[in-house]
């Protein structure tokens, strides 16, 4: 039977090309990747044109050209949030994951329009040729959900809906302003959005007030209806309000300007009238003066992005629309409202298109931004392609590719990774890295995560459709490191198609699921079956294993995680994706009992942090009984209300006189051991390598082939 490698098919369809930014370099690139498949609530879009902003991507890119110290200074939260992870970890450890996040490229861009090229399940409102518009990136395919496209009017270009996006920011500014007619606004900021937010205020019919630093811009803000101030030739912008609201001071104020300082804010609050109202859609200090507020009663708010909607997972990953009765205008609808001002022509955005650049050149209009502070719209034209999308890309041999290990593995394991997240790439990649076995093919549901991790792992191609890696026949191991809900099905589905396994914790979310894994396990033969339960493995369990092993009487074990504050909303915390986090992450723990124990659990209690009134009530503070067969009690205290700067792991455990502490996986230390005192690390040691390659090994020696589980619990 011949061979089939991933890399045998699609040769003669066409990859999709991303426009990416290195934040740790700077470098701009338009790269290769896997073309997204179409998903179940979402759009295929062939993209024809997508909008540079100016002034967003602007910051991105020069963030990302900027020196290391610079990045330091620019984002003194996170220096805190590494300086806390030092504590916890460790140096080395700590500046290997900054190092690995700012190693990630980023995908840019957020205005994007095209035409529909696949229609997913219950989409049946739009059809294959519909011009769209989405807030898709700088991508010659995107993939877009219910409440983040809309269709374009025809009689709107398509140069002129990609700024349908970018202006809706804008709107949903002056939707929180709430401006009446012959009110007195001022804008601070001529960019792409205060320009837009101007005509849309003037057409309400307020008088309008432009600030800004660039004579050109200030121009077509005087063209479209507002009375201009240069600041950068000595104006008073705070003299100037209160010229143009005749000593009144003015209305309502629209920031929509980035600035470092506080000093917009001042100015705004000294230019506004008593009761006043303020609204930063920009990027600038918030160091509020009181006495500015207080004396008049100012109203001050944040605008977030393009209205109701943003950021809520349900809403735009889920298609769970907000009641039009109850929330009038979402971020879909308040982008079909610039649409529709696009067709009726009350906005204009002609003026605004100061450049047009080819795709594949990105590089070249992102310099022109960086250089050039007159620019404004730059539009990126993207070619015709009639060739069938390539969900298959092989990965572009780099002259820098580090050597590859050679191990035992060598020649005899061939592995193909399902999910490209920050912890496979961070955690689990560079483990498999020193394997020495064959990394086949990557595979991410966008395709870019996956494309970036072949690049700088060394895997020979990357997908975006898991299912090729199963039909490879190349391929004789699988690790599944995607969301919780997806590992029983794909574990079942990789062992069914032959292959060795290694899933992440948890096995599955539910009895169904694990019960299908049980079965497909005891169907596999000589197949091999792991779940990443990594902490059994590090040196400080097997050190407690070892040395509790010869004992006579139970164990008394106090497991206590500090697991920290996770949102309700995101997706671990959902028990349909993520499981909770007892399932999907408690495991864990449970695990390590049972391994230092190493005595069947017989009894399980748990106990959850009561009701109080007026106190939200969480299932992530838990406290959980195992007892165990030989008599042995282990308690894992499970706990999101500690403070983040306390290590997140500590195991004490008592047994016949003696006591064994582990602090963070670090520090080892023992009372009353003959011959043991301590075992510490400069870092965490939570056993990934010995995981991993030790998994390795035994697909390479085709060992335990009666293929039961190597972990307890599943």
């Amino acid at each position: 039977m011949p061979i089939l490698s991933c890399l045998d098919v699609e040769k003669n369809h066409r990859a999709v090309k991303h426009v990416l930014q290195h934040l740790k370099s700077g470098l701009l690139e338009v790269v290769d990747v896997p073309a997204p498949k179409v998903s179940r609530g979402n759009l295929l879009i062939q993209t024809r044109r997508s909008l540079i902003s100016a002034g967003t991507e602007r910051s991105v890119v020069e963030f990302g050209r900027a020196s290391l110290m610079s990045k330091v200074r620019q984002n003194p939260e996170r220096v805190r949030q590494v300086l806390d992870r030092i504590s916890q970890e460790g140096l080395l450890p700590t500046l290997e994951l900054v190092f690995a996040k700012l190693d990630e490229p980023m995908p840019l861009g957020y205005c994007n329009v095209g035409r529909v090229i696949e229609v997913g399940a219950g989409m049946e409102a739009f059809s294959v040729g519909d011009r769209i518009v989405s807030n898709g990136r700088h991508a010659e395919i995107v993939n877009k959900p219910l409440n983040l496209v809309a269709k374009i009017p025809d009689n709107v270009s398509d140069e002129h809906a990609t700024f349908a996006v970018l202006s809706s920011i804008g709107l949903q500014g002056i939707r929180l302003l709430q401006p009446t007619i012959g009110e007195r606004i001022a804008v601070f900021g001529m960019g792409l959005i205060g320009l837009v937010t101007v005509q849309m205020l003037v057409n309400s019919g307020a008088h309008v007030l432009g600030i800004d630093v660039d004579a050109g811009r200030l121009a077509l803000a005087e063209r479209f209806g507002a009375t201009p101030v240069n600041v950068a030739t000595g104006a008073d912008p705070v003299a100037a309000g209160m010229a143009f609201s005749d000593g009144v001071g003015i209305d309502g104020v629209l920031i929509t300007a980035s600035a470092k300082n506080d000093r917009i804010v001042s100015q705004a609050a000294r230019m506004s009238r008593k009761r006043g109202r303020i609204v930063l859609v920009g990027v600038v200090n918030t160091e509020l003066s009181r006495a500015e507020f207080y004396e008049k009663e100012l109203s001050f708010q944040v605008s977030c992005s393009y209205g109701p909607g943003r950021y809520d997972a349900a809403y735009e990953e889920g298609g769970v629309d907000y009641p039009l009765p109850f929330v009038r205008w979402t971020e879909k609808r308040n982008i079909e409202a610039i649409l529709g001002m696009l067709a009726s022509g009350r906005l204009d955005v002609e003026p605004l298109i100061t450049a047009r650049v080819p795709h594949a050149e990105a590089a070249r209009a992102y310099d022109m931004i960086t250089s050039d502070r007159s620019q404004l719209g730059v539009i990126l034209e993207y070619p015709d392609a009639a060739a069938p999308l390539q969900r298959v890309v092989a990965t572009p041999k780099s002259a820098d590719a580090a050597k590859p290990v050679v191990t035992a593995a060598t020649g005899k394991v061939s592995i193909g990774v399902i999910g490209a997240g920050n912890y496979t790439k961070i955690r689990l990649l560079p483990e498999l890295r020193k394997s020495g076995a064959r990394l086949a093919t990557i595979a991410s549901a966008s395709g870019v995560t996956a494309a970036q991790a072949a690049r700088k792992f060394g895997f020979e191609a990357s997908t975006s459709d898991y299912e090729t890696i199963l039909r490879d026949d190349s391929i004789n191991t699988v690790f599944i490191t995607t969301r919780h809900h997806q590992h029983a099905p794909m574990a079942v589905a990789a062992l069914e198609a032959g292959k060795h396994v290694f899933v992440e914790k948890p096995a599955a979310i539910d009895r169904a699921g694990l019960a299908r894994v049980r079965a497909a396990v005891a169907a596999a033969g000589d197949r091999q079956y792991t779940v990443g339960f990594n902490r059994r493995y590090s040196q400080h369990a097997a050190k407690i294993r070892q040395l509790v092993a010869g004992r006579s009487q139970p164990i008394c074990a106090n497991m206590i995680v500090n697991a920290g504050y996770i949102p309700k909303d995101a997706w671990v915390q959902d028990p349909a994706v993520g499981g909770g986090r007892i399932i999907g992450e408690g495991c864990h723990w449970i695990d390590l009992l049972r391994f230092i124990v190493n005595r069947p659990i017989t009894e399980v209690r748990a106990t959850m942090i009561g009701e109080a009134p007026g106190v939200e009530t969480r299932d992530d503070n838990i406290s959980i009984s195992l007892l165990f067969a030989d008599g042995s009690l282990g308690n894992v205290h499970y706990f999101a209300n500690g403070h983040k700067s306390v290590c997140k792991e500590r195991l004490e455990l008592y047994v016949e006189g003696k006591v064994l502490w582990l602090d963070n996986f670090r520090k080892l230390s023992g009372w009353g051991w003959p011959n043991f005192r301590k075992l510490n690390f400069h870092g965490q040691e939570k056993g990934r390598h010995a995981e991993i390659c030790g998994f390795v090994e035994r697909v390479a020696q085709e060992a335990n082939r009666s293929c039961r589980p190597t972990t307890s619990g599943t």
